[in-house]
């Protein structure tokens, strides 16, 4: 009897199911091109830092081998590296795992959107997929599948230049108005002085120590010292006569008038006298109404309450008139503390106070800036478009007022435009601790942000910038395009003509309007051109193409490369002319 070897036949069996495995993954392998794969978009494209793609693939009937497990993985391939996207995986029905199952009599589809990073040398290249099927132990790799190529990379175009602002406005005062000496630089600077001459009851006559009283002979002194400097204008002296009001209107008005008469023979007598030349208004109200309520409101007088509550129940004087005399404990203090100093003539003296030239600023700004306030030292950095003067200014600004934040705001936004981000964030700090959350610094914060590549932590400051200006709206744009939405960037620009509002435009889909902002830019941007060129491609306009793209690669030679690998003019590439142009 036959003796057989049991050992023998299970490796001959386990060597069968080995070669069948194989084999039916080698067919997989040969039959690959039988899989259809639908990428959108048809060329890659670059948003928001990304390149995104979407496939839907379809597997055909009696492909899919029941034992095995597929991983398919898009790369992007160009001249000197690859991306990687997630792979995403497919098993046979047979399987027990959690992958898509693609049943072998009927085939299947699958769907797989992923993103990777963008980098410059994905403008030109080809996206392939890559897959490794596997049965068991044994594994076949495809040869890699093409399915897409290139990427469009037109929102790589933005100019990450964000837009600081300068400090000007300082901090309202006690007053709750800005002073012009820290405020913004006014050269000419109105003044005035006023003093009041007191009248008594039914009487227009002046009496003579009124002339004496200090506020008075301050007036003639104010108006004789301005007429004589040249650094101010004497404007005019006005002069407004009232009589309070108690009493019949048609004698308050006749006392009114009377008092404006002899306020205004008094001051042209000292005006001739001092031999001054300048104009003399006069007015008059007969009955003071509204200085009679600001008294009163800031009295503690008895039935204060009651008596503005009949000046607003009442626009009748007379009525007015009746009605508080009936309250008759309070309008006896009202004649005693109140009337008498509504009895006047105010004179009122307008003078400019003329400011130095910009030649005196700016010499003193070089030579000795202690001798200007903030305001002109600010104002002396606008006279010059010398960065390193402007700095220089900025320094002596902290140097002399260093508890400004106006003065390390400026350095920082000069440094910023010079491309120095460090400097610029150090000194904006310095503002934000003199002056914290203000508006102004917070933007240009932002804009540091922003240039160091953080769009997150920029739009949170931008944000806290809200009603600091234009550059605000403008470097939301920026953030707003860096993150793939440019419907909004297009609403933060506005009608900004710049060339980021154009791009903005064009990448939401508004090719005319983009065309209609960039020529209305006046600059000589060279981008402003290819981005003229770019149009032109998208909408078969190749005169506007050529034009541009030739205009754009003679402002900036870089363009031309730029171009060679675009894929916005891949219609082209082996146009003449426009080989021509970019050669």
């Amino acid at each position: 009897m036959k003796q057989f070897n049991f050992r023998s036949l299970g490796a001959i069996a386990l060597a069968t199911m080995l070669l069948t495995g194989c084999a039916s993954l080698k067919k997989m392998k040969k039959n690959a091109d039988k899989i259809t794969y639908d990428v959108t978009p048809e060329i890659l494209e670059s948003h928001g830092g990304n390149v995104d793609v979407a496939i839907q693939g379809r597997i055909p009937e009696s492909y899919f081998v029941k034992g095995a497990t597929v991983k398919a993985t898009p790369v992007f391939v160009y001249e000197g590296g690859e991306q990687a996207f997630k792979p995403y995986s497919l098993q046979g029905e047979k399987v027990d795992g959690n992958a898509k199952v693609i049943p072998y009599s009927k085939g299947g589809s699958f769907s797989y959107k992923g993103a990777v990073p963008f980098v410059e040398g994905m403008r030109k290249g080809d996206l392939e997929v890559r897959i490794v099927a596997s049965k068991g132990s044994k594994s076949v790799t495809f040869d890699p599948i093409k399915v897409a190529e290139g990427t469009i990379a037109t929102s790589t175009l933005l100019e990450n230049s964000p837009a600081s602002i300068v400090g000007i406005q300082k901090e309202k005062n006690t007053t709750g108005v800005y002073d012009p000496a820290i405020d913004q630089f006014q050269r000419v600077v109105p003044d005035s002085y006023r003093a009041d001459l007191m009248y008594l009851i039914n009487s227009a006559y002046v009496r003579g120590h009124e002339l004496k009283k200090e506020d008075v002979k301050e007036l003639t002194n104010y108006i004789k010292a301005a007429y004589g400097d040249e650094k101010k204008e004497l404007k005019d002296v006005e002069i407004s006569a009232y009589a309070s009001p108690d009493g019949a209107l048609d004698l308050n008005e006749n006392l009114a008038k009377n008092r404006e008469k002899s306020a205004s023979k008094y001051v042209n007598r000292q005006l001739k006298r001092n031999k001054i030349d300048t104009d003399v208004t006069g007015r008059f109200t007969p009955e003071d109404w509204e200085g009679f309520k600001e008294l009163v409101e800031a009295s503690n007088i008895p039935d204060k309450q009651l008596i503005l509550r009949v000046l607003a129940m009442y626009n009748d004087p007379e009525v007015r008139d009746r009605e508080i005399k009936n309250i008759s404990e309070a309008f006896t203090v009202l004649a005693d503390k109140v009337l008498p100093k509504l009895r006047r003539a105010k004179i009122t003296a307008s003078v400019d106070v003329i400011g130095k030239s910009d030649e005196e600023i700016a010499a003193l700004a070089s030579s000795d800036a202690s001798k200007l306030n903030q305001a002109e030292l600010l104002y002396a950095a606008t006279l010059t478009s010398d960065k390193n003067q402007q700095m220089a200014i900025y320094n002596a600004f902290i140097k002399n007022y260093s508890n400004d934040w106006r003065g390390f705001n400026n350095l920082g936004m000069v440094q910023m435009q010079n491309g120095d981000v460090d400097a610029a964030s150090k000194n904006f700090n310095k503002a934000d601790q003199l002056d914290p959350k203000n508006p102004v610094v917070m933007n240009n914060l932002g804009a540091v942000a922003l240039s160091n590549g953080d769009v997150a932590k920029a739009e949170k400051l931008f944000g806290a910038a809200n009603g600091a200006g234009g550059q605000v709206d403008y470097n939301l744009g920026v953030v707003a395009v860096k993150k793939g939405d440019y419907d909004a960037a297009v609403k933060y620009f506005g009608k900004c003509t710049c060339v980021n509002a154009a791009l903005a435009q064009m990448l939401a889909g508004d090719n005319n309007g983009a065309l209609r902002t960039l020529n209305s830019n006046k600059s000589d941007d060279a981008l402003v051109d290819y981005l003229k060129a770019v149009i032109g491609a998208r909408t078969a306009k190749t005169t506007l193409l050529y034009a541009s793209l030739r205009d754009a690669v003679a402002k900036d030679a870089k363009y031309k490369s730029l171009a060679q690998t675009d894929l916005e003019f891949a219609k082209y590439f082996d146009d003449a002319k426009f080989k021509d142009i970019v050669k």
